[in-house]
C-alpha cells in the first residue's frame, strides 16, 4: 500500500518550477500532490501524478533529473489531532518521519498525509495495526 512519487531536482532560479508543470500540463498529467523544499543552491519538487512512468520519461526528455520514491499515504480525520494520532503510532513503533506533506480532499471531511519514513514496511504495518487507513496510489491518483 505505498504510493510512487516523482522528485524533481531544480536549480533556484526564477522560471523553472513553471517549466516543470508545463511539460506535465502538456502530457495531460495531472499533478494530485505537492511539496517544494528548497536551498540556497537548488530545490526538490515531489509530485503525486496521475501517470508516473509517462510523468518520468516526458520530465526526463526535457532534461530535468527526477526519481521516483516510495512513500506511505494516510486519510486523518480533517480534525484538531488527527495528525498527532498518526504520529503517536508512528513514535511508538520507533519509526522516524523523514518528511511529510498534507492536502485536505474536495469533501473537507479527510486529509491525506504523504509520509517518507525510514522503515515504510515496518510504518505500513503499526498503521494498519492501529485501524488506520492508508491510501493505495489508486485511491490517490483519482483523487
Amino acid at each position: 500500500m505505498k504510493v510512487d512519487q516523482i522528485a524533481v531536482f531544480l536549480e533556484n532560479k526564477s522560471g523553472r518550477l513553471a517549466e516543470i508543470t508545463k511539460v506535465l500540463a502538456d502530457n495531460d498529467i495531472n499533478i494530485r500532490a505537492l511539496s517544494v523544499a528548497d536551498t540556497a543552491d537548488f530545490g526538490i519538487l515531489r509530485v503525486i501524478v496521475n501517470d508516473t512512468d509517462k510523468a518520468k520519461n516526458v520530465l526526463k526528455q526535457n532534461g530535468f533529473t527526477v526519481s521516483v520514491a516510495e512513500v506511505v499515504a494516510v486519510e486523518v480525520a480533517d480534525r484538531s489531532g488527527g495528525l498527532s494520532e498518526v504520529l503517536e503510532v508512528i513514535s511508538s513503533a520507533n519509526i522516524n518521519v523523514e518528511y511529510m506533506y498534507a492536502f485536505v480532499q474536495k469533501s473537507g471531511e479527510n486529509a491525506v498525509i504523504i509520509f517518507r519514513f525510514d522503515d515504510s514496511d515496518a510504518a505500513v504495518i503499526a498503521l494498519k495495526n492501529a485501524d488506520i487507513r492508508i491510501l493505495s496510489g489508486e485511491n490517490i491518483y483519482t483523487i
